[in-house]
């Protein structure tokens, strides 16, 4: 995989770039595919939901509006994430159980954490569109993420 510098090198203006200092918790920093979306506040049972389908290698991308309030995923979702085939997860917002993220097979970018758990209801929308930080996220649009930020193709 081509570093985020030297693929915006090759193709500039086809791609956005995220502006967001997301840190990086997996055991991923390199990771790239097909974006998913979910948009959700403060409720991660669409997270949990979708992360536990065939993932095929896909970037699961979550706004969860910025909120650092409760944790949109933990290891036990991020396990089921691994489990099922998925590239990544980016999440505009927190989640928990970092140390034990880190040790997973899986690119996983976030705002923070927080050991608070978020509410299951289940509220929001799958494979939407979603704009943050002027990077629109469209699903199936190629997403590449390593140390350096995110890349996300103009769909």
């Amino acid at each position: 995989m081509l570093s985020t510098a030297d693929l915006y090198d090759e193709r500039g203006e086809q791609l956005q770039s995220v502006s967001y200092q997301l840190r990086n918790f997996g055991g991923h920093a390199r990771f790239s595919g097909p974006v998913r979306t979910i948009r959700c506040f403060e409720d991660n049972g669409l997270v949990k939901q979708v992360l536990a389908t065939p993932g095929e290698g896909a970037v699961l991308v979550v706004d969860g509006g910025g909120s650092l309030r409760s944790a949109l995923m933990g290891d036990l979702i991020a396990a089921s994430a691994v489990t099922n085939g998925w590239a990544g997860v980016v999440i505009f917002g927190a989640l928990r159980d970092s140390q034990a993220l880190g040790g997973l097979p899986l690119g996983i970018k976030a705002l923070g954490t927080n050991p608070r758990k978020s509410s299951k209801a289940g509220e929001g929308e799958v494979d939407g569109g979603l704009t943050v930080d002027g990077v629109a996220f469209s699903p199936g649009a190629t997403l590449t993420s390593d140390e350096d930020g995110i890349l996300v193709e103009r769909y």
